[in-house]
């Protein structure tokens, strides 16, 4: 056999094992998504239950609001999967639920609302997302079944704070009343659930209007609950709604237990309020020898606007040697001083790149950017990717168009955190 024979010979047998040429392509992933679209009316539940979870994986944007009737399904394993792939869709981290590991372990990662709402208010992503979906999450959330209720109110929690302007607003109205209702749930973690989404959905943005008294005076009863976490809870979503009606019964609670973890949730609460009958309370504490009370007060002192404590905050925060408390004397430097520009607002953004301060750094941006927005330019080309995201989320929660002109430049910036971030303050600033 010449070398030519036996070169065609080999190619031939090897073309033995190849698998047939595929016929001519077609979409077939627009044929899978739409029998999927389909399959969610099916009557058999464990159709629907494979097309939840294919489309959980799949994170299809287009699929949100089909699959928000899975929500409200009659089975609770579908209604489970459907909550869960609505999560998926939406937050800024996508879960992949199953990744082989080798030919041999599959891992498994839940798509959990619980865990993902306990990241925060930045764990959605730029996506709106659709009003049904929102609705169904809120009508599942007093499902019979412990786990979908609990699971359906913190999946809300989570994607009920991505609208903004008049959808938000409208958001609010029409899920006070259900919300204030599951305050007085049997089940004390549904409770508790509730007072924290509550603290989630109504914390304070600009433009928003008066918070409804009857949601506002259902936090200030779950402060006479026996369960110290639902009392926790319940301060903290008063403080995070800056609900003034609730001021006398926190310093009420400040003054009974003096010290420890509820003393410090109520000043917390008290803090974040800054209303000006809490004025005294709070410049007494500058003089606290208890660090953490000290910066709370600091902080409630510089959110009143008040600028005549600036001098007794600095003479509490400079003569301090813990970090957190300098910190929170920096804050109140920026809110207190003349001018938009003005204030220590270097020290606040240059503690962003320590991992001890960075998270207590991020919310005082947060909260010093409206007003200020024109103050963050000088820092915005910082090396450090950490501070270039936590200025992009704040530009973002700051409400005001203006920023548009500062965020969209970084749209290039080579950091995926920082593109994401980007990404999500522009969806925010033009709502």
């Amino acid at each position: 056999m010449t070398k030519k024979n036996r070169v065609r010979s080999l190619f031939l047998l090897a073309a033995s094992f190849l698998p047939a040429l595929p016929a001519p392509a077609v979409p077939s992933a627009q044929v899978r998504f739409e029998q999927a679209i389909v399959d969610l009316a099916s009557p058999d539940a464990a159709v629907r239950l494979r097309t939840a979870k294919m489309l959980k994986e799949a994170a299809y944007p287009e699929s949100a609001a089909p699959l928000a009737r899975l929500i409200v399904d009659p089975q609770d394993s579908v209604q489970l999967e459907a909550i869960a792939a609505e999560l998926n869709i939406f937050i800024a981290e996508k879960i992949v639920p199953r990744k082989r590991v080798g030919f041999i372990v599959e891992l498994r990662t839940p798509v959990a609302a619980d865990a993902i709402f306990s990241t925060g208010p930045l764990a959605v992503g730029p996506r709106p997302v659709p009003g049904e979906v929102l609705d169904a999450l809120r009508t599942a959330a007093r499902d019979d079944n412990p786990r979908v209720r609990l699971e359906a109110l913190y999946a809300f929690g989570v994607l009920a704070v991505e609208p903004g302007g008049e959808a938000r607003r409208a958001l609010l109205r029409a899920s006070g009343p259900d919300l204030a209702a599951m305050i007085g749930a049997v089940d004390p973690s549904h409770r508790y659930a509730a007072l924290q989404v509550i603290g989630r959905l109504f914390e304070r943005r600009p433009h928003d209007e008066p918070i409804d008294q009857n949601v506002g005076d259902a936090v200030i009863g779950a402060l006479n609950e026996k369960e110290p976490a639902l009392q926790a809870a319940a301060m903290q979503a008063l403080g995070a709604m800056r609900y003034d009606r609730a001021v006398q019964g926190l310093m009420d609670l400040f003054q009974y237990h003096s010290k420890g973890a509820m003393a410090e949730g109520a000043l917390d609460a008290i803090a974040h309020i800054a209303h000006r009958s809490s004025v005294p309370l709070l410049l007494a504490q500058l003089a606290s020898k208890n660090a953490v009370l000290k910066g709370m007060a600091i902080e409630g002192l510089a959110r009143t606007g008040d600028r005549i404590r600036l001098g007794d905050v600095q003479s509490a925060s400079r003569t301090d040697r813990n970090r957190s408390v300098q910190l929170a004397g920096s804050f109140a430097s920026v809110m207190l001083s003349d001018g938009p520009g003005g204030g220590d607002m270097a020290s606040i953004v240059e503690a962003v790149a320590n991992p001890g301060l960075r998270e207590q750094a991020r919310w005082y941006l947060i909260e010093a950017a409206p007003g200020r927005t024109q103050a963050f330019t000088r820092f915005l080309q910082d090396p450090d990717p950490f501070i270039r995201t936590a200025l992009m989320d704040a530009l973002g929660s700051s409400g005001e168009s203006a920023a548009i002109a500062l965020v969209q430049p970084m749209a290039s910036d080579k950091d995926v955190q920082v593109a994401r971030a980007v990404e999500r303050a522009l969806a925010r600033l033009r709502q």
